[in-house]
């Protein structure tokens, strides 16, 4: 039986890439729907985004609905820096005709969990936690019922990629993630720890380009954009594709390892507000509470999502 997901997701090139992951692999994922958050643009554009995605995948039936269009707690943070002012700069994509779903992301999560049988829903957070929690705090008798959380966020070894200690998704809502991560629903985070090791090198980008499809196109030109922002501040060979590690999770867990540990989040101090506090050694009393992954098959990764691309 396909695994029931709602993707939760601030696109953002890598988001795309990643409901376009899922969208082409119905076997294992029936996506129930989409809710848009506000995280690397605001909502309107995320929203749009989202929609955008669906079409090119030729998926125009998915249900998309608007979340929060702002932090639990905090002025939203946005990253046009690095996605550019559409969030899907890169390719020219067509606006969406698919209308977006009545009603607020945070109540169909709430309704969905409620209406289908408990523990068959995995939340498959790519942006900001703020729906997440948000549904939580509303609706605690949900909590209960989820699956799983599959989420992209966070970061130990490789520290921060906003401030020097923390990853944006965590950085934009730190209550919300602190919610989520104490919430006692099994996650597993995929941390820039993993992300970074998951790089469209060039030969990778060609891949995706001599599909020769719409979405191989549109994929390799969206990596051709945001690649510039990581090779500049890293050195490193291309773009790291953070978020499609959630959905190639989903498909093939085989690809990742790593360890079941306690992961705080840090929400009161200026330095290291929004870090992902991974005690990846075991040195405190903190019971697990996350299965925050360490390492990644990445030709494998890359050898399913451009299988999987050439399907759309």
């Amino acid at each position: 039986m396909p695994r029931k997901i709602i993707i939760d997701t601030d696109p953002g090139q890598d988001d795309a890439v990643a409901i376009l992951l899922a969208l082409a692999s119905p076997e294992e994922i029936e996506v129930l729907g989409i809710t848009a958050v506000a995280g690397n643009v605001p909502l309107e554009l995320t929203a749009k985004n989202a929609r955008i995605i669906c079409e090119l995948a030729g998926k125009p039936d998915v249900k998309v609905y608007a979340g929060c269009d702002r932090p639990m707690a905090k002025t939203l943070v946005t990253a046009e820096h690095v996605h550019g002012q559409t969030g899907l700069n890169g390719p020219k994509l067509p606006d969406p005709l698919m209308a977006l779903q009545d009603g607020h992301g945070v109540d169909f999560i709430i309704d969905t969990l409620r209406a289908e049988p408990a523990g068959t829903v995995t939340l498959c957070p790519l942006g900001p936690l703020t729906n997440i929690a948000t549904a939580f705090e509303r609706a605690p008798d949900i909590i209960e019922k989820v699956q799983e959380i599959v989420l992209m966020g966070g970061a130990y070894f490789e520290v921060g990629n906003i401030t020097p200690a923390a990853e944006f998704n965590i950085y934009v809502d730190p209550e919300a993630a602190e919610i989520t991560f104490r919430s006692g629903v099994p996650i597993v985070v995929m941390p820039l720890d993993v992300t970074h090791k998951a790089l469209v090198t060039p030969a990778r980008n060609d891949a995706f380009r001599a599909l020769g499809t719409p979405v191989g196109t549109a994929v390799a030109e969206m990596t051709d954009f945001f690649e510039r922002f990581d090779k500049e501040k890293y050195g490193s060979e291309g773009a790291p594709l953070h978020d499609p590690c959630v959905t190639a999770y989903l498909i093939r867990p085989e690809l990742f390892t790593g360890r079941h540990i306690n992961v705080e989040i840090e929400v009161k101090s200026d330095l290291t507000r929004g870090m992902t506090v991974a005690d990846w050694w075991g040195v405190t009393n903190r019971a697990p509470n996350a299965m925050f992954m360490g390492d990644i098959d990445a030709d494998g990764f890359f050898a399913l999502l451009t299988e999987r691309l050439a399907r759309l």
